[in-house]
């Protein structure tokens, strides 16, 4: 699950960036996203520990971080899903992709706590 958080990790940083980048640098909260990011990338490279507990203790902070960043946008993609873009489509948009990938995350990650419960893997 480690490689899957990295590969999300990098999406959201992507989604930051490009947003930043593509509103003329000139609203850093578009870098929202980014900061997700980066918090999944150094507690997904602390979840390759070979340590069990620090493995499970890293994988719940992950899924943590990954519910948060979809509950936090989820108004986002409500407002992409009916149309109700506002003032700042591009923040709606990136609100909206940062939901989706959060979620995608989140659903992951419980399927793969759900295998490692009943295969007594971890």
């Amino acid at each position: 699950m480690a490689k899957v958080t990295l590969v999300f990790a990098v999406l959201l940083i992507a989604l930051g960036l490009i947003g930043f980048i593509g509103t003329g640098s000139q609203y850093p909260t578009s870098l929202i996203p980014a900061g997700f990011g980066m918090l999944l990338g150094i507690f997904g490279f602390l979840s390759m520990s070979p340590n069990e507990s620090r493995r499970k203790l890293f994988a719940h902070i992950n899924v943590t971080l990954g519910l948060l960043g979809f509950l936090g946008t989820i108004m986002g993609l409500i407002h992409v899903l009916t149309g109700k873009l506002g003032p700042m489509p591009a923040a709606t948009e990136a609100k909206a992709a940062m939901s989706v990938l959060c979620f995608l995350y989140v659903i992951l990650c419980v399927r793969s706590f759900i295998v490692a419960r009943r295969t007594g893997k971890v």
